[in-house]
């Protein structure tokens, strides 16, 4: 496996689990809108109030799979994808609600390295 693939996987892995485990409650100048935290975040989306244990459930197992991935290979691919496809998910609801780029810019970066590991 290639090394770079490998250090992208643990980054995104860790990415993922730094946003919805440690910094779920916190705000951060990345919340969509003026939100402080996670829950009123989906919230101004506009996404019913129990997505948000759905999605963050969903991006904890994908990047869970990134890691399993390390030492499982046939793992990586589909929590890529997955993360992949929730990155798309977060970004769209950035634009939708017309945030700053600035805001968007982690959710974009996740996705491009996500899809750098599901192409690798």
């Amino acid at each position: 496996m290639d090394v770079v693939v490998m250090i992208v996987q643990i980054v995104v892995a860790l990415g993922i689990f730094n946003v919805w485990i440690l910094r779920f409650g916190k705000a951060t100048s990345y919340r969509g809108g003026s939100a402080s935290n996670m829950k009123e975040e989906f919230d101004h989306y506009g996404l019913p109030s129990g997505s948000v244990y759905v999605i963050g459930a969903l991006k904890l197992l994908c990047a869970s799979l990134l890691l399993v991935g390390l030492f499982v290979p046939a793992a990586t691919r589909p929590g890529a994808v997955g993360l992949v496809i929730l990155m798309l998910g977060a970004v769209s609801m950035h634009l939708k609600v017309r945030d700053p780029l600035r805001k968007a810019l982690p959710a974009i970066t996740m996705l491009v390295l996500s899809a750098i590991v599901a192409v690798a």
